[in-house]
C-alpha cells in the first residue's frame, strides 16, 4: 500500500515534536517494597520529523509501548523505550511522558488505620541526537503532593483560630541515570515540609491531632516553598528541580502560590 507519511514535503519545517498523545495504558513499575504493579496510565509521546517527511507513523508509537509493556521495564527503563521509538522511526529526537495515579497506604495519626492516599505523579523523559557524539538525556520525576496550610498571620492578629486550606505541591526533579529515588521517600519528604499532612482517614482522635499540629505549625506558602526547596538541595542525587506550592486560600477568591527552579 501507498506509503503518504514518507511523501517529501517541500515546506521546509522540521518538527520538532510529533506523536500521539492521550494514549491509556497499563504501566508497570516498581515499588519501594520491590512489588511489581500495574498501575493506570496516560502517555504522551513524540518524535522529532525532518522537514522532507510528510508525516510520522502514529501507529509505531503504540507498538512500540506494547512491546515494552510485556517486558516489565516501564517506569524503570524509560531511556531504553525512548531510544526503540526513535529507532523505529528514524528519528533524532525523542520524547515520552506517562501521567498516573499512585497509591501509597498511610496510617491515620493517632488512631492508626490503614487506607491508600493517592498521588498524581510523572515519568518523563527527553532524547536529543540519538546516536550521535553529543546525545543528551534528561528523566524527570514528577508528583504532586496535596497538604495541609494554617495562616501565621490570621493566627498572630485573632483570638481565636485561624484560617487554613489545602495546598498543593508540585515537584520536578531530575537525577543520574545510575541513581534512583523512590516515589514514596519524594513525597514523604514534601508531606513534612507543610503544616499538616492529609489523610485518607481521620477519626476524631485523628482530627484532633491534625487540627492542633497544623495550629502549632503555622506556614505561609512561601514557608512551604523554601522548606521544600531545602529538602531538594540537600539530596545529593538531585541534579535539578522545579517546586510549586499553591495554596486554595479559604477566606479569598484565589490562591496563593510559590514558585522555586534550580539546577
Amino acid at each position: 500500500m501507498k506509503d503518504v507519511q514518507s511523501q517529501q514535503d517541500t515546506r521546509g519545517i522540521d518538527i520538532q515534536k510529533v506523536g500521539v498523545k492521550g494514549v491509556e495504558f497499563p504501566l508497570t513499575i516498581q515499588r519501594k517494597d520491590d512489588e511489581d504493579i500495574t498501575i493506570y496510565s496516560i502517555a504522551t509521546v513524540g518524535v522529532s520529523l525532518p522537514a522532507h517527511y510528510k508525516g510520522t507513523h502514529m501507529s509505531r508509537f503504540v507498538e512500540v509501548l506494547n512491546e515494552w509493556r510485556t517486558r516489565h521495564l516501564l517506569g524503570m527503563d524509560v531511556k531504553g523505550c525512548i531510544e526503540a521509538i526513535v529507532k523505529k522511526l528514524n528519528a533524532k529526537s525523542g520524547y515520552l511522558k506517562f501521567d498516573f495515579k499512585y497509591f501509597i497506604n498511610k496510617q491515620s495519626p493517632v488512631t492508626q488505620i490503614s487506607a491508600p492516599m493517592c498521588y498524581d505523579c510523572s515519568f518523563e523523559g527527553v532524547l536529543d541526537n540519538y546516536n550521535e557524539e553529543d546525545e543528551e538525556y534528561k528523566f524527570y520525576l514528577g508528583v504532586k503532593v496535596p497538604v495541609t496550610t494554617l495562616c501565621p498571620c490570621s493566627k498572630e492578629i485573632s483570638d481565636y483560630g485561624a484560617h487554613n486550606q489545602r495546598a498543593l505541591v508540585s515537584v520536578k526533579i531530575t537525577y543520574p541515570e545510575d541513581e534512583h529515588i523512590w516515589l514514596e521517600d519524594l513525597i514523604k519528604g514534601i508531606e513534612k515540609c507543610a503544616s499538616s499532612e492529609l489523610y485518607p482517614i481521620l477519626k476524631r482522635e485523628d482530627e484532633k491531632y491534625v487540627t492542633e499540629h497544623a495550629y502549632e505549625n503555622p506556614k505561609f506558602v512561601e514557608d512551604v516553598l523554601r522548606d521544600v526547596v531545602l529538602l531538594l538541595r540537600e539530596n545529593a542525587v538531585i541534579d535539578s528541580f522545579e517546586v510549586e506550592c499553591e495554596s486554595l486560600e479559604s477566606i479569598h477568591n484565589h490562591s496563593a502560590w510559590a514558585y522555586q527552579q534550580e539546577g
